[in-house]
């Protein structure tokens, strides 16, 4: 992946008690070392269903780079406080799929130019 000089935002949001927050936080370090790109990451913590509705929070854990979820299927759908189950076609998980979260860094990066 060819990075640009521009940072990217990130937001990793989640609830205290996720069993799936440390891992997906770890997947996400790791991914934007392997990247290389610059990032400006915000970690925000869920307290309760007025935090979901206020940050759109779509589960825990919810990633979005430069404003939005890397499961591009959901970035539509309501706010909601639960744990989050990730699709992506390597099978259903409350951790991201490396790709998915790789693509959305991508995406990213085309949009900063």
């Amino acid at each position: 992946m060819k990075a640009n000089n521009s940072v990217i935002e990130v937001e990793f949001l989640y609830f205290d008690g996720c069993p799936n927050a440390e891992p997906a936080w770890a997947l996400l370090q790791s991914v934007l070392e392997e990247c290389g790109v610059a990032a400006k990451v915000t970690k925000i913590a869920i307290q309760s269903p007025e935090d979901a509705e206020r940050f759109g929070f779509l589960g825990s854990p919810t990633i979005r780079v430069n404003g939005k979820d890397i499961e591009k299927e959901r970035r539509n759908d309501p706010p909601v406080y639960a744990c989050r189950v990730y699709g992506g076609g390597e099978g259903a998980g409350g951790v991201p799929p490396r790709k998915m979260l790789i693509a959305a860094i991508e995406e990213a990066i085309q949009e900063n130019g």
